[in-house]
């Protein structure tokens, strides 16, 4: 378990050592690693130093990260468990109270160009809001132990890490998600807080099911869920598990976060997925989509890309808001209903699968005419990741070409070749048919 004060004495020797390697505020250094507790602590020490730290997937190919790091011109490039906890032994510097940027992640898209969600760097005041507003959302405070399960270079399980240290609690950052060693950490750290994602909570509920193994969650105040559809029957057996008053879920993107939902909340409006977050205000326009106003310290710009930033973005009576293109509606008590995700989206256990950048990484190859990705469900994942194609190339050579150039989940589990893809008159692939 990583505490508040070590975490802070690691925060400022990682400013201390930026600062002797001549890493200068503003600057970028990429993480490419592991979770860990010396992974929060860098990032800390890094944005309460003014660097900005931009995490990674490490399991993304050569091909794919050698593009997010040619366009993001980092001065550091960490891969290694070993070089990111050397950066937690420099010789101590002064921090700032509060994070001076929001880590820089990076999400696809549907032109299959991943970009960089960039906060730019915020005063003061609007630092402070920015931890405030994630404090008195969920409560964080200084008993509290944050379980690690997600993936940390992630936003959503970055985000609840940093915000429980920053409030004096402790972490514990697991090594990889397994059931059992979930229900291991909950016997001996006695965790207040996780983040999972629904894959998460089918995986733990069959193995206890399997096992009959009975697990204490009576520790827990808050386990909140997001970053997929989450079944009924997952959802209420959680409910019951862990309580009613302790499950929540939330609505959000990168980019950032919509609504939030007590369990409470669902049961009386099944399907919802709550009402705006405190300072936000969402609204739909004439196709359907959803607009969430924010406050000055949740803005973002997609990096170095102007007209995407401007796509994302419009004024509005209730200040400027963005849209990540997710289709849904509003009731009269505001409370938010998802009609879809973004049409081509696939969400396979938690992770956000881009049909344009799976199918961009695996044209090119002799014999393949053209080939379309979409989305099957998946008892496990939520969604499998598939891929329909024309033309005689191998299936063997298409699949070797994903492991070269994806990452795992997004590698197609299924294939099938077809003589002509479906398509709408204006020529749009017709995924839902596939």
């Amino acid at each position: 378990m990583h505490s508040a004060a070590d975490s802070l004495r690691a925060q400022r020797r990682v400013a201390g050592a930026l600062a002797d390697l001549h890493v200068l505020p503003g600057e970028r250094i990429v993480l490419s690693t592991s979770g860990s507790a010396d992974y929060v602590d860098v990032v800390l020490g890094a944005t309460r130093s003014g660097v900005v730290p931009v995490p990674l997937d490490p399991r993304l190919t050569a091909y794919e990260r050698d593009a997010i790091v040619a366009e993001v011109e980092p001065r550091l490039v960490i891969e290694s468990a070993e070089d990111l906890a050397r950066l937690t032994h420099g010789p101590e510097a002064e921090i700032a109270p509060w994070p001076r940027y929001r880590p820089m992640h990076f999400t696809s898209g549907t032109t299959g160009r991943p970009k960089g969600v960039w906060s730019g760097l915020l005063d003061e005041s609007d630092a402070e809001a920015l931890q405030r507003e994630e404090r008195d959302l969920w409560g964080f405070r200084p008993d509290d132990v944050n379980l690690v399960v997600s993936p940390i270079y992630h936003s959503a399980p970055l985000r609840f890490a940093m915000s429980t240290l920053l409030a004096g609690g402790a972490i514990e950052v697991l090594p990889r998600f397994s059931p059992e060693v979930v229900t291991a950490a909950i016997r001996t750290s006695r965790p207040t807080t996780a983040f999972v994602v629904p894959a998460h909570l089918q995986r733990l509920f069959a193995h206890l099911d399997t096992t009959g193994e009975l697990v204490d969650v009576s520790s827990f105040r808050l386990l909140a869920h997001a970053g997929a559809p989450c079944p009924d029957p997952v959802r209420r057996r959680a409910h019951d598990l862990f309580g009613s008053d302790v499950v929540w879920e939330f609505y959000g993107s990168t980019e950032g976060q919509f609504t939030s939902c007590s369990a409470d909340d669902w049961r009386r409006r099944p399907g919802t997925v709550g009402r705006a977050r405190p300072g936000r205000t969402i609204t739909v326009d004439d196709r359907g989509e959803l607009w969430c106003a924010v406050p000055p310290w949740a803005r973002f710009e997609y990096w170095r890309d102007p007209e995407r930033t401007a796509a994302a973005w419009r004024d509005t009576v209730d200040g400027p808001a963005f849209t990540v293109r997710d289709l849904g509606r509003v009731d009269a008590d505001g409370y938010v209903f998802l009609d879809a995700r973004r049409d081509d989206l696939v969400i396979s256990g938690g992770v956000n699968v881009y049909p344009a950048e799976v199918e961009a990484a695996l044209e090119g190859l002799d014999g393949l005419v053209e080939i379309a990705v979409f989305g099957r469900p998946d008892d496990r994942w939520g969604q499998r990741v598939c891929a329909a194609y024309v033309g005689d190339v191998d299936e063997d050579a298409l699949r070797a070409r994903a492991v070269e150039r994806l990452a795992p989940p997004k590698r197609p589990k299924e294939y099938r070749r077809v003589d002509v893809l479906p398509r709408t008159p204006t020529g749009k692939v017709r995924r839902r048919d596939l």
